[in-house]
């Protein structure tokens, strides 16, 4: 008997959803011995080629990792989608965005700029960008469009489940490939983790008065906080309440407060608009003036609140002409 086809493929992403993979340890033997795993760039010798090889529907099961910024992203998200009768997005990138959706703030020339002419470490004295045509050798290169907006993958193909984290944990994933095998799979479009916010599973919550009020708030350079009480309530912004719980509390093991990388619980909609909510009502104060005061002491409140899920939220980020222009690197 054949044993379940898998595959594994990367996006815009850092690598850190690979090294989930590996972070399974001596399960990762366990897994190997239950599937084949058809296609891993990251860590095996597969081309394009050997993917349309396969039948259609040919995979069980394929994890793509990462968002969506790039024109072959796409045309390998798109052939996966065809080949695979399930499609888990795995890691927050893939899921809501990620860190790389943060670039939606920015037009893509200026992230192009940043990254190739501004960078302080960076020695590019002709202002070089990428383009399609390299003089030596009068060659032209035929290279992948620079999409204006970075998409998570289910604004790309049909995604059936996700797995949530930055990166996600050895527990999550394991449970995703025993799922799949055991064909005990969840409602279709399910996040498989936590239905409720990380506060109601944080060994801290104890500690948490019932209502949380606010003077100013602190960065944690600013303080010495107790490992044991409750951060908010220690005026130290931690995203909590707005995340979707079942990351084992990595961050709050460490006593570092929640910075929402498994994307909001069930039944929220924009997990900035949440994190914003909530900490509105924390605000000890009736004054407009010492309100903004407040308000104020939180650094970079949109990159703080949509860190993470910028491109799955409401706004997607900056309005551009054409959401769907691609960006001409000549």
């Amino acid at each position: 008997m054949s044993k379940p086809k898998i595959a594994l493929y990367w996006c815009s992403s850092c690598g850190g959803c690979e090294e989930s993979v590996l972070d399974l340890a001596e399960d990762l033997l366990e897994v190997e011995g239950l599937v084949d795993v058809l296609f891993w760039p990251v860590a095996l010798d597969m081309k394009y080629q050997d993917v349309a090889m396969i039948p259609d529907g040919g995979i069980t099961a394929t994890f793509i990792n990462g968002a969506v910024r790039m024109e072959n992203q796409e045309h390998m998200a798109k052939i996966l989608r065809k080949k695979s009768k399930l499609i888990i997005a795995h890691g927050s990138c893939a899921h809501i965005g990620g860190v790389v959706g943060l670039a939606n703030f920015y037009d893509s020339r200026d992230v192009l700029d940043r990254a190739f002419k501004e960078v302080p470490t960076l020695k590019n004295p002709q202002n070089i960008l990428p383009g399609d045509e390299i003089e030596e050798f009068q060659k032209e290169l035929k290279l992948p469009n620079f999409y204006n907006n970075v998409k998570t993958l289910d604004q790309i193909i049909e995604v059936d489940y996700y797995i949530p984290g930055c990166p996600p944990t050895p527990k999550l994933i394991k449970n995703a490939i025993n799922a799949i095998l055991q064909e005990r799979l969840p409602l279709k479009g399910s996040v498989l983790a936590e239905k409720k916010a990380l506060c109601y599973f944080c060994s801290r919550k104890e500690s948490k008065p019932d209502t949380v009020r606010i003077k100013m708030f602190k960065r944690l350079y600013e303080t010495e906080w107790d490992p044991a009480r409750c951060f908010l309530d220690q005026g130290l912004i931690c995203l909590g309440p707005a995340t979707r719980g079942g990351c084992e509390e990595r961050c709050i093991k460490a006593n570092m407060p929640c910075r929402g990388c498994f994307g909001p619980p069930d039944n929220v909609t924009d997990q900035g608009a949440k994190i914003l909510s909530f900490l509105a009502s924390f605000l000890d104060s009736k004054d407009e003036k010492e309100l903004r005061k407040i308000a104020d002491s939180i650094p970079d409140p949109a990159g703080l609140f949509y860190r993470y899920s910028l491109a799955s939220s409401i706004l997607k980020g900056k309005r551009i002409e054409q959401e769907d222009e691609k960006t001409n690197l000549d």
